[in-house]
């Protein structure tokens, strides 16, 4: 009979999570996660498979959670123009310890590329719910008359994800919260229908 795990497999993914997230892949060691998860090593092979899988988990796991609250600041306001802006500025920690880690997903991206298939497919499910949404919410303000009709939502929305992953990138090379939501908010105004 297999002995039961003596772990709380979620307190684990997420202590692992938090050390990928800080480090990246190639600089995580086995060694790293054990430490952090405070599991053996065969419970780790046993409950994760290997580094990669792991690694492939907490991806998934991460871009889910981030992926629910993303939605969760851009449907919440009844004003579309506020979605959008509470979106970009949701992505900006005030506290430097945090905010200088970024994106996992966007780290993903800096260290593997489209050469990973699988974090290809991840990344690209994320993405089209949340540019489908941005997109919705572009075509409502422009209903409004908050957002300016003569824009392509689709194109938009495009926008609006590559900010999302700038401001990422500079939150980890080290740029201020006041500053990044100066630049969050700038980018929003530009959608607002001229008067």
């Amino acid at each position: 009979m297999a002995r039961p795990r003596e772990f709380d497999r979620d307190a684990a993914l997420t202590a692992a999570i938090n050390v990928f997230w800080a480090k990246g892949f190639a600089a995580t060691s086995t060694e790293d996660l054990v430490q952090a998860m405070g599991i053996g090593r065969q419970s780790f092979y046993n409950a994760f498979g290997d580094k990669r899988q792991l690694y492939l988990e907490a991806v998934q796991t991460y871009q889910r959670n981030a992926t629910g609250c993303h939605l969760n600041r851009l449907t919440t306001p009844a004003s579309p123009l506020t979605g959008l802006r509470d979106l970009l500025v949701g992505l900006i920690p005030d506290d430097d310890s945090l905010r200088c880690l970024g994106c996992l997903g966007t780290a993903s991206v800096g260290e593997f590329g489209t050469t990973d298939p699988e974090l290809v497919d991840m990344r690209e499910k994320a993405v089209s719910v949340v540019l489908t949404r941005i997109a919705e919410r572009v075509r409502e303000g422009q209903s409004l008359g908050e957002i300016d009709p003569g824009l392509d939502a689709a194109q938009v929305a495009a926008l609006v994800q590559i900010t999302m992953s700038g401001l990422q990138v500079a939150a980890r090379a080290g740029a201020g919260a006041n500053e990044l939501h100066a630049l969050a908010a700038f980018a929003v105004e530009r959608f607002r229908t001229k008067e």
